[in-house]
This record gives C-alpha cells, structure tokens and sequence, in this order.
C-alpha cells in the first residue's frame, strides 16, 4: 500500500454518501463502518472498500428481550450502609441513588438464595428468616436489627437499558429513541436465537466483510445514578456477567456455593485496584472459558459465511481478556479499540493471536467535541502524537475513527489535519511495520494480575484523578514507547516459579498500599518476598514506586524496606530518631532541569542509614537508591507521565539494571525527542513529541553523535550503515 492509500476505517450515514466518498478519498480510506445510531448506505456498499457492519449480540432487539424477561442480563449491586437506629426494624431502600430507567430488581428468581444482607459491622451475612423483602416499596426489611450496626444488602438487578446505548443516548441528547434493554446470550433459549439470528443476517447482507461485534455478552461495570450521572464504573469489571443461570453453572465447576460477597466484594465489586480473591479468580477464569467457547460459536458462523469476525475492545468485552488463556481458542480475525494514549494503544497492538489489530482514534465524533466554537483539531494532534511514540514500538495494523461524519466535516482544518495523520500513519507502518523494533532488554511490571491485565490500568477517565492511577499509568505510559521489551508478572506467577525474575533485568512494582499494582496481602508470602530479595542479591535490579510491598508486619511497613533502602513512618516508629536526610547528585537526575514532580508524592517516607537519597522534601523522601547484595534499587514517590519522568524513568531503569555505561546507544540528548532503531531494515527514526522545534545530540548504536534539529511533530528516518 501507498502512503496515500489503506489502512484506514471511516465513519458513515445514509445523509452522507457524496461526503464520504471525498473523504474516503482524501483520507485514502480501504473500509467503512456504522456506528451506533448510524446505517450504512447501500450506495456505498458497492465501493473498493471493505464494509464493516456493527453487530450487537446483546441488544437492538427490545422484542426478544420483553418476550423474555428471565433472559433479560443482570448484575450484582450493593445498598448503601444504613446504621439501625432501633431494634425493631430497619428498612433498607435498595434502589436508593440508582437510576430506575437502567436497573430493576431482579424478583423473579430467589431472592433468599441469590440476595444476600450483610452486617457490615460484624463482617457476617445475615440467615434469610431474618430478613423479607417488600417488592411494592423496593425495601428490604431486617428483622431485629443490632442496634447502631452497619446493613448492606447485595441483590441482582435487570438492566433495562444498555448502559453503552444510554451513554450514547444521553451524550448527543438522542430523542424519540427507545432503550435498548440487554439480554443474556449466555442463556440456552437466547444463545440459540442469537446464533440464528446472525446467520439470518450475514444471509441478508451479502455486502459485509467485516462484522464488527460491539461486543460480545457481558458489559463492563457501569452503574448510573438517580441523576443519570456515572456512579460506578470499572472498564475491567465483571459486575455485570451474572445471573442465576450463570452461577449454577459455576458452582457445578468449582465444587462450592456461590455467595454474592464474591462479587460484591464490601461494595467495591473487585475492580481493578482491589486484590483478587481466590473465589474471583475463579469466576473470572470460569467466565473466560465459558465466554470463548460462546465467542467461537458466533465466530464460526461468520467464517462460514466467508466473513471476518473483528472485536471491538469495548462495551460488552469482559470474559474475553484477549491476553488471557483462553482467546487464543475463538479464530478471532481482529480486535479494535479506542486510543487514549501509547499506553491504551499498546494494549490493542500487542494483543496476540489475531490477523490484524485496529485502533480508533480520537476525538469521537460527537457533538461533546463538535460544536460550535469546539477545538477539536487539539484533541486529535494531542491524541495522535502521544499515541504515535508507542506506534513505533509495536504499531497496530489500521487506523480509523467513529461517530458522525456530518459533524467532522463542519472543521474543514480538521478534515485535514486527519489526512495528514492518516498519511503518516502509513508512512511509519510501510517504515516498521511487521518488524521487531530494538530493545535494550527486558523490563517486568509486578502486580496482582499480571500479564492478563497487560497495559491495562484503570480506563476511565475521572480515575485519573486517583493517586494509585496517576502513577501506575505514568510508569506504563512512559514504558509505552521505551525501547524495551515490557513483560507483565503476577505475584502468583513468581510464587509458582521464581525463576520468571530473571527473564528481566529490572522489576517494577508500582502502587498504593493494599492496592492490587501494589500487591497487598501477598507480601505476607515467604516465597514471594525471598524470590525478590534473591532476585536482587543476584544482580538485578528493583524500581518502586508510591508504596511498594507495602503490608504493616513484623516491624515494617514496606516489606521489601531493606531492599529499597526506605520505608515509611505510620507512628509506630516516631520514639526512633532518623538522621540520614542529605540529597546526592546521581546518574538518574543528571538530566533533570529543574524540581521534579512527583505528582502528589508521599509523606513520611525516610531513608535507611546505607540509603543514598537524590530527593527529599521537608524531611519527606522523594527519591532514593540503594545496593542490596549484587543488585541495585531505585524509590521513587510518584511519577506521573510527562516528558522529563519519563527521561527519568529511563535512566532509572539502565542504573537499576547496572548498565548506565551503556546508555549512549540508540540515545537522544533531549527527552523531548525519542529515537527507535529497526534492525531488519536497518532503519532508525527520530520522533519529535512536542509543538515547538528541538534539536539535540542523538547517539547510534555504536555511540557515535550527531546534532539534529526537527521541526514541531516531526518524524524522520535515517539508514543505520
């Protein structure tokens, strides 16, 4: 291909034939797709240009779902806490502060088997006499309370409208359109529908190439309030993948009944910060299973037809974790997914076992961006160039966007702008594409989930705000475009076998204390804590940021202090005096041009007396290293993403892993510009990540130098003689 020509996937709509074509042609488009809320043109079918048609498998259908209300999907909710006052009676609202058009209460099946009320304050789960339900009012009633205890119920709700359609509903202020209510395909009755049902339609739409299934069966966790105002969301959340039908199922495999708590989890439902417990990894890899048995059956039928089967990474995708064990099993052709940043961009690009993978960029579309006196030409050059420096790592295969191109086209400087990235995107691909970039050597990522949440930190925009996020997606986005190989390690999988350490040169374990990134009660596990110290005692070498093994025990809060050369004062240690509080000139900061930002940092972190500090603040430590045996440590407090951490980070990870001498290989002198080599082509290329012009000194792999100034954007390649 032409770098005026494929790779590329364009939005739709039946006003919209004449329009597409001139952007088909001027984005050089090769496929077209809908959207929710948009049809594709039969004028257009007929184009040189695959065709790809949205398919829900779980709505769009209200008929079948009102016609079976018991095969309607369900999740898992928790009441707020309410303190009994009296001894009586307490009278919990269990709607109260959710949205009554999205949820309702599911009393069709038991409620004294699958509902569950909890005293919070005890901890324990109440006997079904002492509770009833009173449907007319939605109130649960517990009988002779605790007086001044905490209640909790957790009860299975219907969704009667997707939460993705209602999103969408409520973003461009849709009217007239009815909600979409979802329904389980997981369900004997609805499996068999859905089934023929696509063959019927693959049979009535010849035209198709590809069916985009948006997405599979089970939503992610995404919970409304009585405002219609986002409550709870978790993109990993497995909340929403649940019925009685589903739990039998499952407490036939693992030999145990169900309780709702493994879900509910004390109101936070397992996301993705909470430690798994052993019950909900069992669920989840229960649910993988069950989930791509189900994919392959959908999937069959589209290859059948002679169609690609293509998933977006997204709305209804949990249970499919495509770098979990068992998607590799479904024939999926593609996987397409929205990107945010290099980091969400490498969790659709490096998903193994597909043809091709697609990233959809931003702005969407939609009339939040698009409007009168909108800027939305910022938004798609900062998504592009944050996104391109993780492309020349690991580049997906295609490019495209969603939503209405009727309010694209009202920004004819944004029209071109996306030909222009468009252009470029094809020129890096026809560059790199299909080749190994160079990696300096492996760097592991250490956290509760491991490698089947690669890349994936918490996917929702307002947990940005959250301090845990802000550094675990700091580290993961610099990581993004780094030239090393990134492998993502599981407590358990050391624990299983520590000897997967030494496939890297440097761990990282980055994290809020009990979080899962940070691993919380798995510090309690001797194997696990002498497989890290053997790790470093042997030469290799350890990053931590925020609260790395971070578990109060036996005298110390971070468990591996010894190892970080710090660890952190709660109280308990404030009768001993510390005295090693002095800043050193370092390696690591000798790029660093003025304060670092450490984000929110941390308090009352203070150094070991064989500690060398780099940073400290007030008496709070920011930043320090340290030897332990052969191997070396780094802590650093907090490391949001930017340009100089990430320069930071980098530098960390060479003197870490003991081979800061070779750092002037494939090195750029300015951390606004970054340099990837391509052994295959013997190519290299230099990426300028910034709006304004740089120069710099860049080195090459045998070290020799050269000044080099690009203009704002800029990309440009050389050959490596």
């Amino acid at each position: 291909m032409s770098s005026h020509f494929g790779r590329v996937t364009v939005p739709t709509d039946v006003d919209m034939i004449e329009e597409t074509k001139e952007i088909v042609k001027r984005w050089g488009a090769d496929a077209l797709r809908d959207c929710d809320g948009t049809d594709m043109p039969e004028e257009l079918k007929s184009l040189p240009a695959k065709i790809y048609s949205t398919y829900y498998t779980t709505r769009k259908d209200n008929e079948w779902a009102k016609a079976n209300p018991g095969e309607i999907q369900q999740m898992y909710l928790m009441t707020e806490f309410y303190t009994a006052m009296e001894r009586e009676e307490l009278r919990i609202p269990v709607m109260k502060h959710l949205y009554k058009e999205q949820l309702k209460p599911n009393t069709i099946d038991d409620i004294k088997r699958w509902w569950e009320v909890i005293d919070r304050t005890t901890g324990e789960a109440l006997s079904t006499d002492c509770w009833s339900y009173e449907e007319e009012t939605m109130e649960a009633v517990i009988h002779k309370p605790l007086r001044y205890h905490d209640y909790t119920v957790s009860f299975l709700a219907f969704i009667m409208w997707d939460p993705v359609h209602m999103y969408n509903f409520l973003t461009n202020s849709w009217e007239n359109v009815e909600h979409q209510i979802t329904y389980d395909v997981r369900q004997p009755k609805t499996k068999e529908y859905v089934a023929e049902k696509l063959r019927r339609y693959l049979k009535n739409n010849p035209s198709t190439d590809v069916v985009r299934f948006t997405t599979f069966f089970h939503q992610f966790t995404l919970v409304f309030d009585e405002h219609a105002r986002e409550k709870f969301v978790d993109w990993f959340g497995y909340s929403a993948s649940v019925s009685p039908y589903i739990l039998e199922q499952f407490e036939k495999e693992v030999g145990y009944p169900f309780r709702p708590e493994y879900i509910i989890d004390q109101g936070y439902h397992n996301n993705t910060f909470r430690v798994p417990s052993k019950e909900f990894r069992d669920f989840q890899a229960f649910q993988q299973r069950e989930v791509a048995k189900l994919m392959k059956v959908l999937i069959d039928i589209c290859h059948e037809d002679e169609k690609e089967a293509m998933m977006f990474l997204g709305d209804h995708w949990i249970g499919t974790e495509p770098f979990g064990e068992y998607f590799k099993n479904t024939g999926l052709d593609a996987v397409v997914g929205s990107v945010g940043n290099g980091t969400t961009l490498r969790l659709i690009s490096d998903i193994p076992g597909v043809k091709y993978t697609e990233g959809r960029f931003l702005p969407y579309f939609f009339p939040d961006v698009f409007y009168e006196g909108g800027n939305p030409i910022k938004e798609a050059k900062e998504n592009w160039v944050t996104a391109r420096r993780a492309i020349l790592r690991k580049p997906v295969d295609r490019i495209g966007y969603g939503g209405y191109l009727k309010l694209a086209l009202q920004f004819p400087d944004f029209v071109q702008y996306i030909e222009d990235v468009c252009n470029e995107f094809r020129m890096l691909y026809d560059n790199m594409g299909g080749q190994v970039p160079y990696s300096h050597f492996k760097v592991g990522i250490l956290n509760a989930w491991g490698k089947v949440r690669s890349w994936g930190t918490h996917m929702v925009a307002h947990a940005k705000d959250y301090k845990q996020t802000y550094s675990y997606a700091g580290i993961l986005e610099g990581l993004s475009g780094m030239p090393f190989e990134v492998e993502f390690l599981s407590f358990e999988d050391v624990i299983a076998d520590p000897s997967v350490l030494k496939k890297c040169s440097v761990i990282i374990n980055v994290g809020d204390a009990y979080t899962a990134p940070s691993g919380g009660a798995y510090w309690e596990n001797e194997k696990l804590v002498c497989a890290l110290k053997e790790y470093v005692a042997e030469g290799g070498g350890f990053i931590g940021v925020g609260e790395p093994s971070a578990f109060q025990r036996e005298g110390r809060y971070f468990t591996l202090a010894n190892v970080l050369g710090v660890d952190k004062e709660i109280g308990f240690g404030l009768s001993t005096d510390k005295y090693n509080w002095e800043e050193h000139e370092h390696f690591i900061t000798e790029e660093c041009k003025g304060d670092i930002y450490f984000g929110e940092g941390m308090k009352n972190i203070y150094a070991l007396e064989e500690a060398e500090i780099l940073c400290c603040r007030e008496e709070n430590v920011q930043m320090a290293v340290h030897a332990f045996g052969k191997g070396r440590s780094v802590y650093i407090s907090g490391l949001p993403y930017s340009f100089e951490n990430s320069r930071l980070l980098y530098r960390a990870i060479f003197w870490a892993a003991g081979r800061e001498k070779e750092i002037h290989r494939w090195y750029s002198s300015n951390y606004n510009l970054e340099i990837n080599y391509y052994p295959a082509t013997g190519k290299y290329c230099l990426v300028n990540n910034t709006f304004t012009e740089q120069s710099a000194i860049i080195y090459d792999g045998n070290g020799n130098d050269r000044e080099v100034t690009l203009k704002e954007n800029e990309i440009i390649w050389y050959d490596f003689l």
